[in-house]
């Protein structure tokens, strides 16, 4: 299975891209902004496509071809006005969903936010993020993708732990980075998380396990 991984310049994406390298069965396809983000992919053997989601969908659908699922990890980052916010997390990942259905790349996983289907529980300190992300997931929704909408709690740059907890609805919690990227390949493998969304954070079960049980 062949995965372009959008926002693979990312830590999720590094990690994912490293995953899908080392799993039977998988090529990952980085999708970066710049020839030294390819050249650094290109070092562990890594296939590297040059694409910007500011750019068309047109564009977009290029970069796609040939790809048998994409999953959408970007984000336009902490550092950035409400404005990159808009264009990067939504205009961004809902030109890839329109990208996807043009190039006939039927699988797209989203990398989401904890409890962005909720307004009642968003984090009012970033709340044109979470917009943003509650609205992208709709138009996934609405696409004809067989989509997962993975919904991660605060991101952590530790070592993952391979356990989680995984269901439409949970509190406040974090998790390892490392921890969503093996539950992005745990999700391509099992065809039960398609047309699902779910929180994520730490917790007591094995990755497989909590995404054959949702």
């Amino acid at each position: 299975m062949k995965v372009l991984i959008v926002g693979a310049n990312g830590q999720i994406g590094k990690h994912l891209a490293a995953l899908l390298k080392e799993s039977q069965g998988y090529s990952p396809i980085a999708m970066v902004r710049s020839e030294e983000q390819a050249e650094e992919f290109g070092k562990s053997g890594v296939e590297t496509r040059l694409a910007n989601l500011e750019g068309t969908v047109t564009e977009l659908a290029q970069t796609a071809s040939g790809c048998d699922a994409i999953v959408f990890t970007a984000g336009s980052g902490g550092q950035t006005g409400a404005d990159k916010t808009l264009l990067i997390d939504l205009d961004g990942a809902v030109k890839m969903v329109e990208a996807a259905e043009k190039a006939g790349v039927v699988r797209f996983v989203m990398v989401s936010a904890l409890q962005a289907h909720n307004r009642e529980n968003w984090n009012e300190h970033i709340k044109p993020y979470y917009v943003a992300k509650h609205y992208a997931d709709k138009m996934l929704i609405n696409s004809s993708l067989h989509y997962t909408i993975i919904r991660p709690g605060g991101l952590l740059n530790e070592p993952g732990t391979g356990r989680v907890s995984a269901a439409e609805n949970l509190d406040r919690g974090s998790i390892a980075r490392e921890d969503v990227a093996k539950t992005i390949l745990a999700v391509l493998d099992n065809e039960n998380s398609i047309r699902q969304s779910f929180d994520l954070i730490s917790g007591d079960t094995e990755i497989a396990k909590a995404v054959q049980n949702l």
